[in-house]
C-alpha cells in the first residue's frame, strides 16, 4: 500500500472521477464538479479517462472503488463523506480497502479546532477514515478529506472541494502533467456517418495513437452536418487530420475546417 504522505507522479495512470449523492440523480442540485475538474485537470495538459455519477449507496460505491483499486487508477472522488445517515462514502471506502474507520488524528484536531466542544457527539464522526489514510485540508472550514493509494475523497461542497482537489494536484502529483493534446476537425455538408465510415476505419487504423470523433447534427432545414476530426499529439494529429481531409475531398462532399478565423465553406475541390 502507497505511503499516503509519499509524492506520486502517475503520469500513465487512468484519472478516474466519481460524483456521488443520490441528490444529483434525482435532479435536486445540479453537479459542477465535472466542468470544474475538466478545467482544473486541463490547465495542467490532463484529461479524465473516465467519469462516474453514483446514488448513496455503500455497495455500488465500494465495487466501484474495489474495481478502480485493481486498476491502479488515480482517483477523485466528490461527495457523501459527511456524518449523516445518508452518506456512505467514507464507510465504503474502508470496505474497499479492506480496513475499518478509524478517528484520524490530525483531522481530530483539526473539527476540534474549528467547532471546539461542538465538535462532539457528531461533527467528530468526520474524523473517522480508513485506516493508513492521509487528510487533505480544508480551507473552508477545517473538515479534512482524505486520501489513500491515490484514491482523494473530497465533500460534495465546491467552496470546500474544489480547493482540495487544487491541493491534491500541486502537492501530492506536481509532476502529474501531460502534452496538451491537439485537436483539428473537419465540418463536413450533406454526409451521413455511413457514407464516411470506410474513411473513418481506414484513419483509426493508420493512426492508431489518435482518437478519431465524429459529431453528426440535422439541422433545421433537414440538412446534415458533421464534426469529423482527430484528437492526439501535434505530429500525429496532422497526419491523421490530411488523411481525413484528402478522403472527404475525394468523396465530393463539400466541407470547412473548424477553426474560427476561417469560416468560408469549401467545395470538394478547393485548395
Amino acid at each position: 500500500m502507497t505511503d499516503p504522505g509519499e509524492k506520486v507522479s502517475g503520469v500513465d495512470r487512468a484519472l478516474v472521477m466519481l460524483i456521488i449523492g443520490d441528490e444529483i440523480l434525482t435532479g435536486k442540485r445540479q453537479d459542477k464538479h465535472f466542468a470544474h475538474a475538466i478545467e482544473a485537470l486541463g490547465a495542467r495538459g490532463l484529461t479524465l479517462d473516465s467519469a462516474h455519477y453514483l446514488g448513496d449507496d455503500r455497495e455500488r460505491i465500494s465495487a466501484m472503488l474495489r474495481a478502480t483499486i485493481a486498476r491502479g487508477d488515480i482517483v477523485f472522488s466528490f461527495g457523501g463523506i459527511g456524518a449523516t445517515p445518508d452518506d456512505h462514502t467514507r464507510q465504503a471506502a474502508a470496505e474497499a480497502f479492506g480496513v475499518p474507520l478509524v478517528r484520524h488524528p490530525d483531522a481530530v484536531r483539526e473539527i476540534e479546532a474549528r467547532f471546539g466542544a461542538e465538535a462532539y457527539p457528531y461533527r467528530i464522526l468526520m474524523a473517522e477514515f480508513p485506516s493508513g489514510c492521509g487528510v487533505i485540508p480544508n480551507p473552508f472550514n477545517r473538515v479534512p478529506g482524505f486520501f489513500l493509494c491515490e484514491h482523494y475523497f473530497f465533500p460534495g461542497f465546491p467552496q470546500m472541494a474544489w480547493p482540495m482537489l487544487d491541493w491534491v494536484l500541486d502537492t501530492r502529483h506536481p509532476a502529474l502533467r501531460r502534452e496538451r493534446p491537439v485537436e483539428r476537425t473537419l465540418v463536413v455538408y450533406g454526409a451521413g456517418e455511413s457514407q464516411l465510415l470506410p474513411l473513418m476505419e481506414e484513419n483509426v487504423v493508420r493512426f492508431p495513437r489518435v482518437k478519431l470523433f465524429s459529431l453528426p447534427t440535422i439541422m433545421a432545414d433537414g440538412s446534415r452536418r458533421l464534426e469529423l476530426g482527430v484528437r492526439g499529439a501535434a505530429h500525429d494529429v496532422d497526419s491523421a487530420y490530411t488523411h481525413l481531409l484528402e478522403g472527404v475531398r475525394a468523396l465530393g462532399f463539400a466541407f470547412e475546417p473548424l477553426v474560427p478565423s476561417l469560416g468560408a465553406k469549401v467545395s470538394a475541390g478547393a485548395a
